[in-house]
């Protein structure tokens, strides 16, 4: 089957799941991927079909409402953030249920510059994939926002670090993915964001801990520094 523009939900499915993959599956089990709904395509061949099936944001909304995991990387992908309404933004927000989903979703999120309302809202939700989106959106803003005010990235550090004492892995992980992200953002954000990485790696908690020493030893690494024009002589 060819996809193209005028291509719809039904026959972008059909045509995922002509292509679907069993050694796939096992393979994103492995990386913590949530597998009861997918099909097992890899993201490369996600972004192949996003190129020939171009954006829709009607067909982005019935990809999602599938429920199936490549059809709602693909509703991401496909989706046109000008006509992403925030209280659809929070709909998506509460189906997702993997850390892959929730990544795709963010950099949409940030695409449609949704992060000055919704970091602070989906922060304070207790579900964990919920609050990931807050700290996966603080991460790709940082690298892609590049024209916004340093000081608009380095105004989420206190909200990093007052969860950073979130255990849960999938918060945690993002958590800490948002501090190093900030900190690899330029030689402006780097001095603020090392200084609450010291003073998490020295936290009696677990979770603040362990994001503390793991974005002390990146942001400190030669090639950060030399990146950003750190070193010295």
């Amino acid at each position: 089957m060819s996809l193209a523009p005028s291509s719809t939900a039904d026959e972008i499915i059909a045509h995922l799941r002509s292509l679907g993959s069993e050694d796939n599956l096992a393979g994103m089990a492995r990386f913590g991927i949530v597998t009861d709904t997918a099909i097992g395509l890899s993201n490369v061949e996600l972004h192949k079909i996003t190129r020939l099936v171009k954006t829709d944001h009607r067909r982005a909304r019935e990809l999602w409402q599938s429920g199936i995991r490549e059809a709602r990387i693909l509703a991401a992908f496909t989706a046109d953030p000008k006509a992403l309404t925030l209280d659809e933004a929070r709909r998506w927000a509460d189906d997702c249920n993997s850390w892959e989903v929730v990544d795709t979703v963010a950099d949409l999120f940030v695409t449609a510059r949704f992060e000055r309302d919704l970091i602070p809202e989906f922060a304070a939700d207790e579900r964990e994939f919920v609050r990931r989106i807050a700290f996966a959106m603080i991460a790709t803003a940082a690298v892609h926002l590049k024209k916004e005010p340093d000081s608009a990235l380095i105004a989420w550090l206190p909200l990093i670090e007052r969860h950073s004492i979130d255990g849960r892995n999938f918060v945690k992980k993002a958590v800490n993915w948002a501090l190093r992200q900030i900190g690899k953002r330029n030689a402006s954000c780097h001095g603020p964001a090392l200084a609450l990485a010291e003073r998490l790696a020295e936290s009696t908690n677990r979770a603040a801990r362990w994001t503390g020493k793991d974005a002390v030893r990146e942001l400190t690494s030669e090639k950060v520094r030399v990146r950003l024009g750190l070193t010295e002589g």
